[in-house]
């Protein structure tokens, strides 16, 4: 059945021209539409709502992925989700997007009340463009404990673009982190997570000393790829898990009370309408700061220093 009707774009994936694969459909799609629909579950209730579309037809788990093929994730929904009041930090807006400072502790999306989605209903106003969204929706995503900066698009180009974009690697993002143990000299970690190519440059920023694990290390972190924890699974593989990461850090060692201290503070990209440069970056965030002081001092009160 071919739909007609004027649908919303929200993502849109074309097939290589070189796939050969032997896959269906709701075991290929979910790597390329995951900043929308986060989990297996979530995609099979898109798919059978008739969200998904190849070819602009309705698509079905079980179809075969073919070369060339486009997969379209369309807006269906006619109700905005329940308004979730939490007051934002806006960075950037303009008629086609906003950048935020996502608070750690909330989810971008997902099956919750209190997630960033619902957050933005009523805070983000929806300019009148002629592809305006009915309401304002995430771009990409932070791990619920990561803080810092996130793009939400107006408009169904906007969407579209910035997707795209992400896919294409030309959105830089910066990170911060603070980690156990003592890295002293910039490097790359070149390893394939869920065996996908993974790459992720980082540099040290500040080294203290620490009672509870003899060095702290502040990091500007970049990374190359965009895999599912990339950050955490990486510093965490080669010895240095960050503070308060309880899926990737070691037992007793974690500061469980104090959060996940890796933060998103820098974003980089040419304005997928305008064409002008968007740079920011947060200062380190205050919690990691008071860290590191508290550290050092207890560590010099111990010693005697």
């Amino acid at each position: 059945m071919l739909y007609y009707i004027v649908l919303i774009t929200l993502l849109q994936h074309i097939v290589p021209v070189n796939f050969s694969e032997k896959v269906r459909l709701y075991d290929y799609i979910g790597e390329y539409f995951y900043s929308h629909i986060p989990s297996r579950k979530g995609l099979k209730k898109a798919i059978s709502r008739g969200e998904v579309l190849i070819n602009n037809q309705r698509a079905y788990s079980g179809d075969w992925i073919k070369a060339n093929q486009v997969i379209t994730l369309v807006d269906l929904e006619f109700n905005p989700p329940k308004p979730y009041p939490l007051k934002l930090e806006i960075i950037h807006e303009d008629d086609y997007l906003v950048i935020i400072n996502k608070p750690a502790g909330i989810s971008v999306s997902g099956n919750q009340f209190r997630t960033i989605q619902n957050t933005i209903v009523d805070q983000i106003k929806i300019e009148s463009q002629p592809d305006a969204l009915k309401w304002a929706r995430p771009v990409h995503r932070l791990d619920n404990p990561t803080s810092g900066l996130l793009i939400i698009a107006k408009t169904a180009s906007a969407l579209m673009q910035l997707g795209l974009m992400f896919k294409e690697k030309t959105i830089q993002k910066t990170y911060e982190a603070i980690v156990v143990g003592e890295v002293n000299q910039s490097g790359v970690i070149d390893s394939a997570i869920e065996n996908k190519n993974s790459i992720t440059h980082y540099e040290p920023i500040k080294i203290v000393r620490s009672l509870q694990n003899e060095y702290l290390t502040q990091l500007r972190l970049s990374p190359q790829t965009g895999r599912t924890h990339q950050i955490r699974i990486h510093l965490s593989s080669m010895g240095h898990p960050i503070i308060g990461d309880q899926l990737y850090g070691v037992d007793g060692k974690v500061y469980k009370e104090k959060g996940l201290f890796l933060a998103a503070v820098g974003l980089s990209f040419t304005h997928p309408i305008t064409k002008a440069l968007i740079e920011y970056y947060l200062p380190t965030p205050h919690k990691f700061i008071a860290l590191l002081e508290r550290e050092q001092r207890r560590w010099k009160k111990y010693n005697h220093i």
